[in-house]
Order: structure tokens, then C-alpha cells, then sequence
């Protein structure tokens, strides 16, 4: 067993790989959970919505998501050989590739989605070993314009929550429905206020639940069928068909690929930082090669592409605790709420418009995590903020244009590629190559 020689340290010489004892493991474990617990939900609600599947069917892929997001954590955090960086890393749906994964859906339902992550997830498997040396074609203006256009084109989809969702309903945009979503969106805004930091980083967690409670007061939230199933149970392999390949979505999915590789190399020399360990090429590898394995598995078990959460690295910067089996301990807590299912369905009951209030905030901070990192970029004398502005626009064309590309075949129907795709075609002309931070070498 590795020993603690002194705060902070293990006998490896490693912070990562003290060890707390499983009680304060668990414990901590549960604030990693909870801090991410609003970002991984949400992606199964969007896709589940889009699919058009029912209230059970999206509280499975709610619980698949974190029975996948718990596996992914483990080996990402714990590691075995080849795969996993061996650093606290908490790992979860990406949304990254929400956008397109519910352009995807409208086309060829959930089976072609899952095809496409299948697909797209074994090819990056297979360029990890390349993939830092592509790197430093992915700066800052390409990262964050992606960013920047994923958050902004959620945001339609808080504001059809917020109205109720169902177009087609009476209640749709009715002032009960935009108050209550108003009200949630106004206690978001209070919690992160709060001087206390464990009630102010938990404010969408703790929003939905007020939220909810406030709903449930004006008889707008129904339960009823939240028993109706199973409450312990393991994620039925293929539980919405056999995946579908399409060309078309493969290539899309493969672009989000890119963007979550690029991010997860980003976390992976974050948390280095942070945790005051070395991180060289090596382990950067082993984290990749995790995530894309835990990607190409996750539609097995109806998950969806997997990347590293950036908020729980910022909580392991706040709270100081550096140790891996934290995470580890969280990613069990993952793995065993994932198979309960009652707890899928649950969430699935939370009304539309406690969702759409909190889901304003939650779409709006990756937006505006791509905007902070647009403000590295150098727009002086390159063609930056042409790119910029044109990748945006084009981004934006499916979420403001309706009906816009449907006659385009393929790859043009789906938004998210149109936007990057413009942005990477001009990316080697906008700027000087950049290397990404150079990681600190020697061994794991």
C-alpha cells in the first residue's frame, strides 16, 4: 500500500497516489459527483427530447450515462496498462458533441448515433499515438470557436424547456411555465452568490431541486411513473436496437473526436499543474487512449461520447485534494447510481421548465468558456477574427435558419462540422502554428 511520507505526498513520490482511507475517499468522491452531476445529465435529456422517446426510455439513458460515466472514471483515474492517465480526472458525457448528435438523431434516431460514437471513437483510439503532434493545429482560436459554438447552440433547447418543450401543448409558452423557469434561473443566480463555495458550486444541483419542489407546489411536476420499472438494475447492452453506420454521421462525430482529444489534453496538463506532478507524452497517451475506450463502449451500455469533466478539475484546484482514488471513489458512486434506474427516471420527471431555467446557465457557461478562451487568441495583424466571426455564423445557421440545409446531403445537415469545418480550413492561415504547453517530461 502506498504510505503518506507527508502532506500532500505519497511513498511514490506522487501527490496523486496518496491515499485517504475509503471514508474520506467516498466523502470527497460525492462532491465530484455532485459538482458534475447537472453537466452529465443533461446531454441525455437534449438527445433523449430529440429522439422522441419516452419519459422511462430517457431515465435509462439517464442512468446509462452515469453507469458509463462511472466506468470511464475508473479507468481513467485508476488506470491499467495503456489505458488511463493515472491522474484525477473525472470523466462524463461530452457535450461537445451534443449539437450533433441531435442533428444525427433527427435523421437516423439513436441506433445512428450510437454507430457514429462506435465508429468515431474506434478511429481516434487508433491516432492517439499521433495525436500530439496534431495538436498544435487545434489553438486556441480553433478550440474556442468550437466551444463557443456548441454552448450557443444549446441554447434554443433551454429556451424550448423553459416554454414547456411540447410545441404542441396548450401550456407551451404559457406565463406559468416561463416563471417557473424565470424563478429557477433567479435561484441559480442567488446559490452562486452564496459566500459559502461547497452551496455555490452546487447552485444548478440544488436550482432543479428547489425548482422541482416549486413545481411540484403548482401541480406542475408528475411522478407518477417513476416507479413504473425497476429500481435496481444493470443497463441492457443495445437496449434501443443495434447501431447503424452512417458515412455522413461517422465524419461528423469524427470532428467532435478531435475537439474532445484536444480537450482532454488540455485537462490532462491542467490537472498536472494542479496537482504538481509530471505529465509527458506518455501519460497523455494513456488518458486519450481511456477516453476514446470509454467513448467506444459507452453506446454498448446507451452512452454517448465521453470526455473529461474541466469543472471537476477546477474543484480539485479549489479543495486541495489531489489524490486519484478521490476520483476513483466517486467513479464507483457513478457506477452504482447508473444502475439504478428509478433515479434515471427521476430526473426524467423534472419539468421542462425548472430545466430550461438552470439549462440557460448551464449551456450559457460553455459558451462562455469558449469566449475566455478566444481572449488568448492574438487578433492582431492575422486573420483571426474573420474566422472567427465567419465559423460563428456558420455555426449558427441550422440553430437561426431552419430548413436552411435540408436539401444539402449528408455531412451539411449536421450543424456543428459547418462551423468547424470553415474555421479548420482557414486555421493554418489565420495564425502562426502554436505549440500547445509544453508538459513536463519524465516517466508517467
Amino acid at each position: 500500500m502506498v504510505k503518506r511520507t507527508q502532506a500532500g505526498t505519497a511513498a511514490s513520490g506522487r501527490p496523486e497516489d496518496e491515499r485517504l482511507g475509503i471514508g474520506k475517499s467516498f466523502t470527497y468522491g460525492i462532491q465530484h459527483v455532485l459538482t458534475m452531476y447537472g453537466g452529465i445529465i443533461a446531454p441525455p435529456l437534449i438527445i433523449g427530447g430529440a429522439a422522441g422517446v419516452s419519459t422511462a426510455e430517457i431515465g435509462l439513458l439517464v442512468a446509462s450515462c452515469l453507469f458509463i460515466g462511472g466506468l470511464a472514471t475508473i479507468l481513467q483515474s485508476f488506470g491499467i496498462p495503456f489505458f488511463g492517465s493515472r491522474l484525477p480526472l473525472v470523466q462524463g458525457t461530452s457535450f461537445a458533441g451534443v449539437a450533433t448528435m441531435t442533428a444525427i438523431v433527427a435523421d437516423g434516431g439513436l441506433p445512428a448515433v450510437f454507430g457514429s460514437v462506435i465508429a468515431s471513437a474506434a478511429l481516434g483510439l487508433l491516432i492517439t499515438p499521433v495525436f500530439s503532434r496534431l495538436v498544435k493545429y487545434f489553438p486556441p482560436v480553433v478550440t474556442g470557436t468550437v466551444i463557443t459554438v456548441i454552448g450557443l447552440s444549446l441554447m434554443p433547447v433551454a429556451a424550448q424547456w423553459a416554454m414547456g418543450n411540447n410545441t404542441k401543448s396548450p401550456e407551451f409558452g404559457s406565463v406559468s411555465n416561463v416563471g417557473l423557469a424565470a424563478m429557477t434561473l433567479a435561484i441559480v443566480l442567488l446559490l452562486s452568490k452564496v459566500a459559502v463555495p461547497a452551496i455555490s458550486r452546487l447552485s444548478i444541483l440544488l436550482s432543479i431541486v428547489v425548482g422541482t419542489v416549486l413545481a411540484a407546489v403548482l401541480g406542475k411536476a408528475d411522478f407518477s411513473k417513476v416507479w413504473d420499472g425497476p429500481i435496481f438494475a444493470v443497463p441492457t447492452p443495445f437496449a434501443f436496437g443495434m447501431p447503424t453506420f452512417d458515412v455522413a454521421a461517422i465524419v461528423s462525430m469524427f470532428i467532435v473526436v478531435l475537439v474532445t482529444l484536444t480537450e482532454t489534453t488540455a485537462d490532462i496538463l491542467a490537472v498536472g499543474e494542479i496537482v504538481d506532478t509530471r505529465v509527458g507524452k506518455r501519460r497523455i497517451g494513456d488518458g486519450l487512449r481511456a477516453d476514446m475506450a470509454s467513448s467506444a463502449i459507452a453506446p454498448v451500455f446507451n452512452g454517448f461520447m465521453q470526455s473529461a469533466f474541466a469543472q471537476n478539475v477546477g474543484l480539485v484546484a479549489i479543495t486541495g485534494i489531489r489524490s486519484r482514488f478521490v476520483v476513483t471513489a466517486g467513479g464507483v458512486i457513478l457506477l452504482i447510481l447508473g444502475m439504478l434506474p428509478v433515479l434515471g427516471r427521476v430526473v426524467a420527471a423534472i419539468p421542462y421548465p425548472v430545466l430550461g431555467g438552470a439549462g440557460l446557465v448551464l449551456f450559457g457557461t460553455v459558451a462562455a468558456s469558449g469566449i475566455k478562451t478566444l481572449s488568448k487568441v492574438d487578433y492582431n495583424g492575422n486573420m483571426n477574427l474573420v474566422i472567427v466571426a465567419a465559423s460563428v455564423g456558420m455555426g449558427m445557421i441550422p440553430d437561426r435558419g431552419a430548413g436552411v440545409l435540408s436539401p444539402l446531403p449528408g455531412v451539411g445537415r449536421h450543424d456543428l462540422p459547418l462551423g468547424d469545418q470553415l474555421r479548420r480550413a482557414h486555421g493554418r492561415l489565420a495564425e502562426p502554428v502554436v505549440q500547445p504547453p509544453q508538459a513536463r517530461q519524465g516517466g508517467r
